[in-house]
């Protein structure tokens, strides 16, 4: 028995013995000997992106007033080394560039970030993804605004996130993801992390308690991050495809998370009962953070039926640590009633 337990058990005979049992409990509950865990933060998945545009002014706005804990920022690189704040290294997806610079596609039929300065950026309009052979989903039914959102750079939405804090006295967090750091370095012949980095130290972001994360697909650029350039913000790896367990602990030092896609956290065995694939316990022995991806209204991962099925099961099943979402109102009111 640890020696807070032994001697709750001991105040608490002579607690009965006294008759002050009472006082002992309101002073074991002063001490969070009861306290309960901290609850799972909440990740607004590119803005608030199941009502608004991904990533767009609009959606940041909206994430923030739904209460969303941290707000996530994919970024990436244009020709001129400006972080832009987008999920996809190619263009023709999310904005109008095939009206606007029709002759600027490559031979593969796509048109990249990397090949426009940011002036040439700041004429485009943002849209609804469109699905066009990508691998990321699309929703047909969702916002198709355009009415002229543009594209945000990093510091940009920095400065927005800042000011919506300012005025509303809240204290909200970044996410930002490194989109193709591999990509990046190849056409740059720059490393995004130290980009990044450069431009964190600007706006006095670049320490642990900043309440910043860093994430990436790509393990390499993150260890790069932490054994080259000294990087103090937590990190977080990314995961879509099944982690051996037992390889999960050598992530550290440099890696203070995990984020597995849902179907990566749990399933529904033979009998209709789902089960935890064991990915969390063995990344939180570990001491790495869970913040799994995505909690959708529409679209449920293959082990739930509902939408409060997968709250339940990631909030009480498995204990998440936080977790990724398009829609910040529904998860905030999921979490704050737990």
């Amino acid at each position: 028995m640890n020696p807070i337990a032994q001697s709750l058990t001991k105040q608490t005979i002579k607690g009965f013995l006294s008759g002050s049992f009472w006082s002992i409990l309101m002073g074991c509950l002063v001490q969070g000997v009861f306290a309960q865990a901290p609850k799972p933060i909440v990740i607004a998945h590119r803005g608030a992106s199941g009502y608004i545009v991904e990533h767009s002014e609009g959606a940041k706005v909206l994430a923030h007033a739904q209460g969303a804990d941290y707000i996530e920022q994919d970024v990436v690189l244009t020709k001129d080394l400006q972080l832009i704040v987008t999920h996809d290294i190619h263009m023709e997806e999310t904005t109008d560039v095939e009206k606007v610079y029709p002759d600027r596609v490559r031979s593969d039929g796509k048109w990249y970030f990397v090949d426009f300065t940011w002036e040439e950026i700041q004429r485009l309009t943002l849209h609804e993804r469109t699905r066009k052979g990508s691998d990321q989903q699309a929703f047909t039914d969702r916002f198709p605004g355009g009415f002229g959102q543009r594209v945000l750079r990093l510091e940009d939405e920095i400065r927005l996130i800042q000011g919506l804090d300012r005025t509303t006295g809240r204290k909200t967090g970044l996410y930002i993801e490194l989109k193709g750091p591999a990509f990046h370095r190849k056409e740059l012949s720059v490393s995004m992390g130290a980009e990044l980095l450069k431009l964190l130290k600007r706006f006095e972001l670049d320490e642990a308690a900043d309440r910043c994360f860093v994430q990436c697909f790509e393990l390499d650029e993150l260890n790069q991050l932490h054994n080259q350039h000294a990087c103090k913000l937590p990190m977080v790896y990314l995961i879509g495809k099944p982690l051996e367990l037992d390889k999960i602990k050598d992530l550290k030092p440099a890696i203070s998370g995990l984020g597995p896609s849902l179907d990566l956290v749990a399933l529904k065995n033979a009998d209709g009962k789902i089960e935890s694939t064991g990915i969390v316990e063995a990344a939180q022995r570990a001491g790495l953070l869970v913040h799994p991806y995505t909690v959708r209204k529409e679209q449920q991962p293959r082990w739930s039926d509902s939408l409060d099925q997968t709250h339940r099961v990631l909030f009480e099943q498995l204990k998440v640590d936080g977790f990724f979402t398009d829609f910040p109102d529904t998860a905030r009111r999921a979490v704050d009633v737990r």
